[in-house]
């Protein structure tokens, strides 16, 4: 695949060096692009697919900083469900990633990490350079927070290595995978022929079916369930699946409620998505649907136990709810024991070891007899997005506005969010498309907005969606050279800020601590606010070839930005707004 960076022509050469082997096989296995940090330790392989394969297929896509490598393939692999090849630099740059490699790690995303170090054996390092770069094991680095590492010591191995890792990160579970290749055996000349053969026989296996005896019961339970209610968690972007999921709450006359910590996996205006999506604390409604609910399906829901304890009172997780409880997962074949992402034990009736739409898709191809509709309330309450409030026009500044006009202009068109920021009101949320919003930071970093936003663009390149991160200050200033990539390969995106010139959710935690030991809550903003001086976000921007606007400070300034900002990305380029509002999240 080209870029805009596309000069060279393929080499018509045959594979004559260790690295060249490794690209073969890239491209066998369909990797459209490889973000990179530059580094030595790769010089081979960066040689090989810039001149053995013409920087096609895959096609390099430079990055500032390693994070921004490693959260870019992160961004890409939410829309398309598929891995992208991300090269680090030696032990350094893989220091460098590591933070974004756990991240992907908790999003259970799928990516092929290559990394180098220097030679093996001593005798071919270079003096100093080559001996920094050389760790023993060093895919112990990230071994805890990878479904596979490799070193392979052999163009032959190579091979093997890079086919299995292929392999591991497209089956599901998903996760990173990361191999390490020795410098010297990429630089080194072949004197042998080395097979690269058709990856058709190394695919990864489907995943597995529910079994017949476990399809009955989940049929039975939702035939006899009064108030059956479905967690609709981590599922696939699939359009097909997102309709399968309709068909399913319809069939069997099930409530529905789904994540804002994931992308949508169910429309929220649905009639049967009762209350606004979850968020991190819990609500009214939500305690008080699970208290009416006598059979909960979860699909993947992310962290049911701890869910379900939150919103029923219980006093330990692993005390049994009410309701009967059916959860249908592949995510703990990844516990390890050194990460707590795994999240409490949850008390389980009915489990299910299958991808979720494959459960779905089970129930709706089955023979089993159509059930019985459900008597319809006498007079049903009106759905909660009619209830939804605009915000005045001379409200406060602050999140919650910042949100409905949004919600507002992206009402009437195709926008992906590829972020939404902390205390994101669940009522500003009018997800009917399974892209319409991609998902919180599983790991939860700070600095992955923008490089998820230009990943995101990358995938969506084309399709004729609006791609947006809306993210927060704090974010934008760990992970701003980021914005370099997208306007280096002519991503078509826009990054609003709301800029509330602080690490605002670490004064939340100060506040709370201040109110417990009886302490002063006017000093919660010490070591957190970003205003002295504030940071001119928008020149960081247009430093890095984006167009900004002014900073925004009322909703009537964010609706012109925003108009103006859709003309310059729907004719392919990149828009920066800095919406300067007052600290504070919502409160409904």
């Amino acid at each position: 695949m080209s870029g805009p960076d596309q000069q060279s022509v393929t080499n018509p050469d045959a594979t004559a060096w260790g690295s060249d082997v490794v690209a073969d096989v890239l491209r066998s296995l369909g990797y459209p692009h490889a973000v990179i940090v530059p580094g030595a330790s790769f010089r081979g392989l960066h040689d090989s697919i810039v001149n053995h394969l013409g920087n096609r297929d895959p096609h390099l896509i430079t990055c500032l900083h390693e994070n921004h490598a490693v959260s870019i393939a992160d961004g890409y692999s939410r829309v398309t469900e598929t891995p992208l090849l991300v090269i680090l630099h030696s032990n350094v740059g893989l220091m460098n990633g590591s933070m974004a490699i756990y991240n992907a790690w908790c999003d259970r995303r799928p990516m092929l990490i290559l990394g180098a170090t220097g030679p093996v054996d001593a005798h071919h390092r270079r003096p100093w350079i080559d001996w920094v770069h050389t760790s023993k094991d060093q895919g112990a680095v990230v071994r805890s927070f990878v479904k596979w590492d490799d070193q392979p010591a052999s163009a032959e191995a190579m091979v093997e290595s890079l086919l299995r890792a292929d392999q591991i990160t497209r089956a599901a579970p998903h996760g990173p995978v990361y191999v390490c290749l020795d410098a010297h055996i990429q630089e080194a000349a072949l004197n042998r022929e080395v097979a690269v053969p058709s990856p058709a026989r190394f695919r990864a296996a489907s995943s597995p079916a529910v079994p017949m005896d476990t399809l009955v019961a989940i049929d039975q339970a939702l035939r006899n369930a009064k108030r059956p209610l479905i967690l609709a968690g981590r599922m696939s972007r699939s359009a097909a699946d997102w309709q399968k999921r309709i068909d399913l709450a319809e069939r069997y006359g099930a409530t529905v409620l789904s994540s804002m910590n994931n992308a949508p996996a169910f429309p929220v205006e649905h009639a049967l998505h009762v209350v606004p999506p979850a968020g991190d604390k819990a609500t009214d409604a939500e305690t008080e649907l699970l208290a009416e609910s006598d059979l909960i399906v979860s699909l993947d829901w992310l962290d049911l136990a701890g869910f379900l304890r939150a919103r029923t009172g219980a006093s330990q997780s692993q005390k049994p709810n009410r309701a009967t409880i059916v959860h249908c997962s592949l995510d703990g074949l990844l516990a390890n024991g050194w990460s707590m992402d795994h999240q409490a034990l949850a008390a389980i009736d009915i489990p299910v070891l299958a991808e979720p739409d494959t459960l779905v898709a089970q129930l709706l191809g089955s023979s089993f007899e159509q059930p019985a509709a459900r008597a319809a309330e006498a007079t049903p309450a009106p759905h909660w997005t009619s209830r939804t409030r605009t915000e005045a026009a001379d409200a406060p500044f602050e999140l919650t506005q910042l949100a409905f006009a949004m919600a507002d202009w992206s009402d009437t068109r195709d926008v992906t969010y590829a972020r939404l920021p902390i205390g994101w009101p669940q009522r500003a949320c009018r997800f009917r498309h399974p892209l319409d919003f991609l998902g919180k930071d599983g790991g939860g970093a700070v600095g992955t907005g923008p490089a998820h936003t230009v990943g995101a663009a990358l995938a969506l390149k084309g399709s004729g969606r609006i791609v947006v991160g809306v993210i927060g200050d704090g974010d934008f200033s760990m992970g701003m050279n980021a914005l370099w990539t997208a306007a280096n390969q002519q991503l078509p995106m826009m990054l609003v800020i709301a800029n509330n010139g602080s690490y605002y959710n670490d004064e939340v935690h100060q506040e709370r601590v201040a109110i417990q030991r009886h302490r002063a809550v006017e000093n919660k903003g010490i070591g957190q606010r970003l205003d002295s001086p504030s940071i001119e976000l928008a020149q960081i921007a247009s430093a890095q070839g984006f167009q900004a606007h002014a900073p925004v400070t009322n909703v009537t300034q964010l609706k012109e930005a925003l108009l103006a900002g859709t003309k310059v990305v729907e004719a392919g380029g990149c828009y920066f707004i800095d919406a300067r509002i007052k600290p504070g999240y919502a409160k409904d």
